[in-house]
């Protein structure tokens, strides 16, 4: 990256800050419901639809009504299906997203990318950014990096903004495959594009970051990664399990397992719900589960009424499963092919502060360079993550990542 472009990026930190706040906030039980209006769509774009493997394109077509913020500094706004892995069973998936490109021309070596990871927008089909003109509270940072000089490839995850599959809600492969491959079809799509690109993202869309950057050797062959930023990730859910069966979920935690559950059942049709659900929980599942329209209209207050037991397991054999499964959903899985930047909060009462933790210790532990920032009067939703912006420039700029992973001891 030239000096210029990262001059840029520092600059843009100070606008970016409350964009990432909001992104951040994606994930908390007290945003009120979405309610998803219809984009409207233009002329086919040109571009490489001659592949049919992971990234390819299916469709391009031109965004009409997106927020003024993003397309009055774009060349190029497009919503997308292209075609990503299940982190399930591997199947292949139809995904649709945004992808925007910056007015000019392409600096030497190409645009850089940024795979942004969306924070919780739902769990249902009709919950995909790309369905929203403000992409669902994301339009604002998009604006930030695409003024900073970046492509920026938008995700919806599998099962949301398109019809015919589920969405495996913070199942970490899966979104880590959707970032991936949002970054393949974006360099389809935009002429000039480089191969170097970096993960970013806040909550569900923290954890996409994460898992994107340790499965960028394997799965993202071809790309070449050179970081990735998490906000508030929900990198490690396993303790919802254990807090479920105690009674200790949190108000925040009580409507995010509801939704953990919805996406489990769909993966997992041998799972039965009636040994995690009862009381209001059992009696308006639907409501709870929708993300917009009339369903959705209740759901904030709803979710305010459920009570412990409403969510605990019926048995020490059903808290196991569920633990499992949520270990299998969690990070770290493998060492990280790049550095990453992690930033929480002390007083997050939906991840909490000791979950991260943990997995950062486990990410050190494999080797990985970490980079973390705990902020310890910041809960989910107010975490200043200014400091994105300049760690992204420097990581194009090909300065050394600082790594506050202890040193391990020399082998005896």
């Amino acid at each position: 990256m030239t000096n210029t472009r990262t001059t840029l990026l520092r600059r843009a930190a100070t606008t970016g800050a409350l964009a990432l706040v909001l992104v951040a906030a994606g994930c908390s039980s007290d945003d009120p419901a979405v309610d998803p209006q219809s984009v409207a769509v233009g002329a086919t774009l040109s571009a490489d639809y001659s592949d049919d493997g992971p990234g390819s394109l299916e469709s391009a077509e031109e965004l009409l009504t997106v927020d003024r913020r993003v397309s009055a500094i774009s060349s190029i706004a497009a919503r997308v299906v292209y075609t990503s892995t299940s982190g399930i069973d591997g199947s292949t998936q139809r995904v649709s997203g945004t992808i925007f490109a910056p007015e000019g021309s392409a600096p030497e070596g190409g645009w850089p990318i940024i795979a942004y990871g969306h924070g919780t927008t739902g769990v249902l089909n009709d919950c995909g950014p790309s369905t929203d003109p403000e992409l669902l509270g994301s339009s604002q940072i998009v604006a930030a990096l695409v003024r900073s000089g970046y492509v920026v490839a938008v995700s919806d995850y599998q099962g949301l903004g398109l019809d015919g599959t589920y969405h495996p809600y913070l199942d970490a492969r899966t979104v880590g495959n959707n970032l991936i491959d949002s970054v393949r079809a974006a360099r389809k799509l935009v002429p000039g594009t480089s191969t170097r690109w970096a993960s970013f993202g806040g909550s569900q869309g923290g954890q996409a970051a994460w898992a994107a950057n340790e499965l960028a050797r394997s799965y993202g062959a071809g790309l070449d990664m050179v970081g990735s930023v998490s906000l508030v990730p929900a990198a490690d859910i396993t303790g919802l399990a254990a807090a479920a069966a105690d009674g200790t979920l949190t108000d925040d935690q009580k409507p995010l397992l509801q939704w953990v559950l919805v996406g489990l059942s769909q993966a997992h049709p041998e799972l039965d719900l009636d040994d995690y659900r009862r009381g209001i929980v059992a009696e308006k599942w639907d409501e709870l589960s929708a993300c917009g329209g009339v369903l959705a209209a209740d759901r904030t207050s709803l979710a305010a009424q459920i009570g412990d037991d409403d969510l605990r397991p019926a048995t020490p054999e059903a808290t196991a499963v569920l633990e499992g499964y949520l270990r299998e959903m969690s990070l770290p899985k493998s060492p990280a092919a790049a550095p990453m930047l992690v930033i929480y909060g002390g007083e997050d009462t939906l991840i909490s502060q000791a979950w991260t933790d943990t997995a950062i210790g486990a990410g050190c532990a494999a080797g990985d360079t970490i980079q973390y920032v705990l902020q310890p009067n910041s809960g989910h939703a107010d975490i200043d993550g200014a400091a994105a912006f300049g760690w992204l420039g420097d990581r194009f700029a090909g300065t050394e990542a600082v790594n506050f992973c202890p040193v391990p001891p020399p082998a005896p």
